[in-house]
C-alpha cells in the first residue's frame, strides 16, 4: 500500500530535464515542445561537455538529446553515462545511429517518423521522459562506441538472417524445441540486454523476443543485442524453423506468432490492436504450440500487453517469471500480469537470466536431460 501512494505521489511531481542539442535554434525547439506542467527544464546545452555539466550540477530526473548532429549527441551521452548516469531519451535519430544510442546508454529512442512537427509530439516527449525518469540505469565506460562493436555479425541464408559463427548450429529434433519467450515494452532494450546476457550460446531452447518499437529500429536493436548475448540475435523472418541456441526478435508492424510445425509465422495486426507487435500473440501461441515445454517472461512495460498471453502459458504448464517493481521502469505489464495471477516468479531484473535458465534445464528434467 505504501508502495502505491508513493507512485501516486510521484505521478504528480514535474520530471526534471535538461535537454541538449547542437544548435540553439534546435534546444528552444524542444524545450517549448517539452514545457508543461508536468515537466521542468532545469538546463540546456549545445556541447557534450556543457551538457556533462549541466547534468552534474542540476541532477535531472531525465535528458533528452537532439541526435541529428549524431557525433555531438552520442558524445553526449557518453559524457553524461560516465560521470553521473541518468536516463536519457534521443530524438531525431535515424535508424543506423539506434544501436550506438542504445549502447552508449540512452533507453529510450524517438525516431524521425515520430519527431516530425506535430500537435500531440509535445505530449509524446513529455510522456517518453516521464517514462524514462523510471529507468535504472548504471554509469557506462567512457569512450566512444567503436564501430567494430556494432558491425553485425549476422549473414544471410535462404532462412533468413544467421550468425556466421552458428551456421552449424545443430538441426532440429522432430520435437519442437523448448520456447523461452519474453516480452518488453518501455524500459525494455536496457532490460532485454541484462537478461540475454546470461543466457549461454549453447542454451537449449529458442528464444522468441518481443519488444515495442518504433518502425525501422527493430533491426538496430538486433545489432545491438547480437553484441551483447552469446547466442545470435536475428529479426525474425516468416516461415522460418526456430533452431536451439538462438534468439528471433519480433520485426515491427507485425505479430509473431509460433505454429505447430516449429515455424515461426508473421501477421498483420488485429483491428484495434494498439501495440505492434503484440506480446499476446506471441504468448497465446507459444501456449498452444509448447504447452508445458517453454518459458514465459514479462518485462517492464506500460500497458497490460502480455498479461494474458502468459496466464495461457501458465494454464498450459509453462514457467513463467515476471520482473518485479523494484527493478521496472514501468511496472504495469508485470503488474498486469501478476494480478492475473500469471506470474510463478516475480523476480527483480539481475536474477531473471539466470532464473531462465534454471527453468529451461528444469524442462528438460523428465525427458532425461540434454
Amino acid at each position: 500500500m505504501g508502495s502505491s501512494e508513493a507512485t501516486r505521489r510521484a505521478a504528480h511531481v514535474p520530471t526534471s530535464v535538461v535537454v541538449f542539442a547542437a544548435s540553439i535554434a534546435r534546444v528552444r525547439q524542444l524545450e517549448r515542445l517539452v514545457a508543461g506542467p508536468d515537466v521542468t527544464l532545469v538546463g540546456s546545452a549545445q556541447t557534450a561537455e556543457t551538457a556533462e555539466a549541466k547534468v552534474s550540477v542540476t541532477n535531472p530526473a531525465a535528458v533528452l538529446i537532439d541526435l541529428g548532429d549524431a557525433a555531438a549527441g552520442l558524445e553526449a551521452i557518453e559524457r553524461i553515462m560516465a560521470v553521473r548516469a541518468t536516463p536519457i531519451v534521443v530524438v531525431g535519430t535515424s535508424p543506423e545511429d539506434a544501436p550506438a544510442a542504445l549502447a552508449a546508454g540512452a533507453v529510450d529512442i524517438v525516431g524521425l517518423d515520430e519527431s516530425a512537427a506535430g500537435a500531440a509530439l509535445g505530449d509524446l516527449l513529455r510522456a517518453r521522459l516521464r517514462d524514462a525518469s523510471r529507468v535504472k540505469v548504471i554509469t557506462h565506460p567512457r569512450a566512444r562506441l567503436r564501430a567494430s562493436r556494432v558491425e553485425p555479425r549476422l549473414q544471410r541464408t535462404s532462412d533468413g538472417p544467421v550468425a556466421a559463427e552458428r551456421e552449424d548450429a545443430v538441426a532440429l529434433p522432430v520435437a519442437l524445441p523448448l520456447v523461452v519467450a519474453i516480452g518488453a515494452s518501455t524500459g525494455g532494450p536496457p532490460a532485454l540486454s541484462a537478461v540475454l546476457k546470461h543466457l549461454p550460446e549453447d542454451l537449449p531452447a529458442a528464444v522468441l523476443v518481443v519488444q515495442h518499437m518504433a518502425e525501422g529500429f527493430i533491426e538496430g536493436l538486433a545489432h545491438w543485442l547480437d553484441d551483447i548475448s552469446a547466442m545470435p540475435v536475428r529479426v525474425a523472418v516468416d516461415g522460418q524453423r526456430l533452431a536451439p541456441g538462438t534468439i528471433y526478435l519480433a520485426p515491427a508492424g507485425l505479430n509473431l506468432r509460433l505454429v505447430r510445425t516449429g515455424r515461426i509465422e508473421l501477421l498483420p495486426p488485429d483491428p484495434g490492436q494498439y501495440h505492434v507487435p503484440g506480446v499476446d500473440a506471441t504468448f497465446n501461441s507459444v501456449a498452444r504450440v509448447c504447452r508445458e515445454r517453454a518459458v514465459g517472461v514479462l518485462l517492464t512495460g506500460m500497458g497490460r500487453d502480455g498479461a494474458a498471453g502468459l496466464l495461457s502459458m501458465r494454464r498450459a504448464g509453462a514457467r513463467t517469471l515476471g520482473q518485479d517493481e523494484q527493478t521496472s521502469a514501468v511496472w504495469g505489464m508485470p503488474a498486469a500480469a501478476r494480478a492475473l495471477l500469471a506470474v510463478d516468479d516475480e523476480l527483480p531484473l539481475p536474477e531473471i537470466g539466470p532464473a531462465i535458465v534454471a527453468a529451461v534445464h528444469r524442462c528438460l528434467q523428465p525427458l532425461g536431460g540434454v
